[in-house]
């Protein structure tokens, strides 16, 4: 008999087990910090890479930096536009040009989670674009896209640092009806 594992589900499992395993840790350690839900953030000495300009936005969730390396956003997934087997899907030209509207041909920081690169060998990082209304502030890009509903939470242990985060931002997304949860069924 053959079994069948559904990838999908299996790392949604994993990603609940993941989410009590941090309730439950973060009850028994009450000096953790809390991270604020707000997606513009102020600048502050954390572990982000030196600023890298954009060339060009392939998607909702990819980008193509100057050097030509392509950076896959970590924790989020927006509808499909170039994929080979499945067609355009809804909401996705908003999402890209959502993405390039904030990112394109600007300078953005950086910061890597667990996993260097995907299986495509795209650059998987969290990503802030300075904030063109504040010299001091940034827009973490990954959050926007989710909050603003260009965007779902999709989270790929081992890179699950701000995944609690993402989901509070896809809820409110989708309890005020926002982007693709108004458009898209």
């Amino acid at each position: 008999m053959k079994i069948r594992v559904n990838k999908k589900f299996l790392s949604l499992c994993l990603f609940v087990i993941f989410l009590i395993y941090q309730a439950i840790t973060q009850q028994n350690n009450p000096t953790k910090l809390n991270l604020k839900n707000n997606p513009i953030i102020k600048i502050s000495p954390t572990p982000i890479a030196d600023a890298i300009k954009v060339a060009s936005v392939i998607d909702g969730d990819t980008i193509i930096l100057n050097d030509q390396s392509h950076l896959r956003y970590i924790g989020i997934d927006t509808p499909e536009l170039h994929h080979p087997k499945i067609k355009v899907q809804c909401f996705g030209e908003e999402a890209r040009v959502a993405n390039q509207n904030l990112v394109e041909g600007k300078e953005i920081v950086t910061e890597k989670d667990v996993s260097n690169v995907d299986r495509y060998k795209r650059l998987l990082r969290y990503v802030w674009v300075k904030n063109d209304n504040s010299s001091d502030s940034a827009i973490f890009v990954n959050d926007y896209l989710v909050r603003q509903g260009f965007a779902h939470a999709a989270t790929f242990p081992p890179d699950v640092k701000y995944a609690k985060q993402f989901i509070e931002a896809e809820t409110e997304a989708r309890e005020n009806k926002r982007g693709l949860w108004s458009k898209c069924n």
